[in-house]
């Protein structure tokens, strides 16, 4: 594995089917471009420069992510991060058995997943909610046994932090039509009705604020 000069960033290609979610990811990591940089991105699964790391986002096809690790790595001669909104444990296992370097949940934040892109780079093998090596236990993400989705739990969390719908929606990439059926599923499930309520709902539950 290539060593980092200070001065130099880190050298990603972002993958997946559809142009629409390579730009978003790549949107979303352009603020870090001196840690992280987006050096290559496509659909065709087809890498054309050297790179450090490929994060391979699955999007609705988390299913498939242990063939696309396996001809992402015989492809490319780089390691694969598997980027998905699905952490099943079996799934995971599998990617990671497949030889993925790391298995990222979509409910990291920008400065959550730039950090779990540098330690994947420097050894560590990265399961969906914690950074440990290979054989640690992926553990569930907060909500999970209310019946919160990756989604909702990653927009709510964001309500126990203060922000507002529309910080939320730019935050996630989402419409603010999308958040506000989040926020409303969401609460459902936590059996809440106000704002006031929900934030100490997520305090009670394990959504750190900090975070």
């Amino acid at each position: 594995m290539a060593e980092l000069s200070e001065s130099r960033p880190l050298r990603i290609a972002v993958l997946n089917d559809f142009p629409v979610v390579v730009a978003g990811v790549t949107a979303m990591l352009a603020p870090y471009r001196e840690r992280v940089a987006v050096v290559d991105r496509g659909t065709d699964k087809e890498v054309d420069c050297d790179v450090d790391l490929v994060l391979y986002d699955t999007f609705g096809a988390a299913d498939h992510a242990v063939n696309g690790v396996r001809g992402l790595a015989r492809q490319t001669g780089a390691p694969v991060v598997v980027f998905s909104w699905t952490t099943d444990r079996e799934l995971v296992r599998k990617a990671l058995d497949a030889g993925a370097a790391g298995f990222l949940p979509k409910t990291l934040l920008p400065e959550q997943l730039v950090v779990r892109l540098e330690q994947i780079h420097g050894g560590l093998e990265v399961g969906p909610a914690q950074a440990g090596p290979r054989g640690s236990r992926p553990a569930d993400w907060p909500g999970a046994e209310h019946g919160l989705t990756p989604r909702e739990a990653e927009v709510v969390a964001l309500i126990a932090r203060g922000l507002s719908n529309r910080d939320i929606a730019d935050r996630s990439y989402l419409s603010i039509n999308s958040v506000k059926t989040y926020i409303r599923t969401a609460y459902r499930k936590m059996g809440v009705k106000t704002r006031p309520q929900a934030v100490l709902w997520l305090l009670r539950n394990g959504f750190d604020p900090e975070a």
